[in-house]
């Protein structure tokens, strides 16, 4: 049996992840892909919450910048997260594997409301935890609440998946002579001001000793390669 160094892992996923090609929405081919590289992390007995974000359907900082309310928009793109959250689990679910959508606002209607231990029980029974409505706060984006959840839920690790390989010294698409980062602290990333997630998810994981992965969502079975401890993405850690 392999040996994986996380038992427990929370993956943030980014709304736009969700687009494929798309510039708008939900392409069902990715999910479906998603569900299937998950399913297969799930089937190994690690068990995975995510929270995913809301931004290929709306931006509530986007909408803040053009006028409205920043408290309303935060809340709109609150919802959009939830639609996500609904689409992955339809995905998951579709692929044979047990899965929960519970959010940050309550709407007990299409989802349960986000208790702590009621979601540590579902991942203890093998069930995909999927966290929706960010931390139910405006002024936080989904990486603080990826971050909060990843630390209230205990778990070993805050993975992000993204569409680039890890963590680089400047943009890789603008700068061809990039340079990614294998492993990088905590206080090297906030020193630097890399856009790896926000400042204060990036605090709260250094004070809780979170570590954090970095990698491409988009490669065959990059998650279940980073937990049996392949060089896969950049890892984000505590200096000694």
């Amino acid at each position: 049996m392999t040996e994986y160094r996380y038992q427990r892992v929370l993956l943030k996923l980014s709304g736009e992840a969700l687009m494929g090609e798309s510039s708008y929405g939900i392409d069902p081919v990715v999910t479906e892909r998603l569900a299937r590289q998950i399913k297969k992390i799930s089937d190994e007995g690690i068990e995975v919450g995510i929270v995913v974000g809301g931004g290929n359907i709306f931006r509530g900082l986007a909408a803040s910048a053009d006028g409205m309310d920043r408290a309303q928009a935060d809340y709109m793109g609150m919802l959009a997260t939830v639609m996500n959250a609904l689409a992955l689990q339809d995905a998951f679910e579709q692929q044979g594997c047990a899965s929960r959508v519970m959010s940050a606002i309550q709407m007990n209607e299409v989802c349960e409301p986000y208790i702590r231990r009621r979601a540590m029980n579902h991942l203890a029974k093998g069930e995909i935890v999927i966290f929706a409505a960010g931390s139910g706060n405006p002024f936080f984006t989904t990486d603080t609440a990826a971050a909060l959840r990843a630390c209230e839920i205990g778990a070993d690790c805050l993975m992000k998946a993204t569409k680039v390989d890890g963590i680089y010294d400047s943009d890789p698409v603008r700068n061809e002579d990039a340079i990614r980062f294998d492993t990088i602290s905590y206080h090297e990333v906030l020193v630097r001001g890399l856009q790896v997630m926000d400042a204060t998810a990036t605090a709260l994981c250094q004070d809780n000793n979170m570590p954090i992965v970095v990698l491409n969502i988009e490669g065959e079975d990059n998650i279940l390669r980073a937990l049996s401890g392949e060089p896969v993405g950049t890892v984000v850690f505590q200096e000694e």
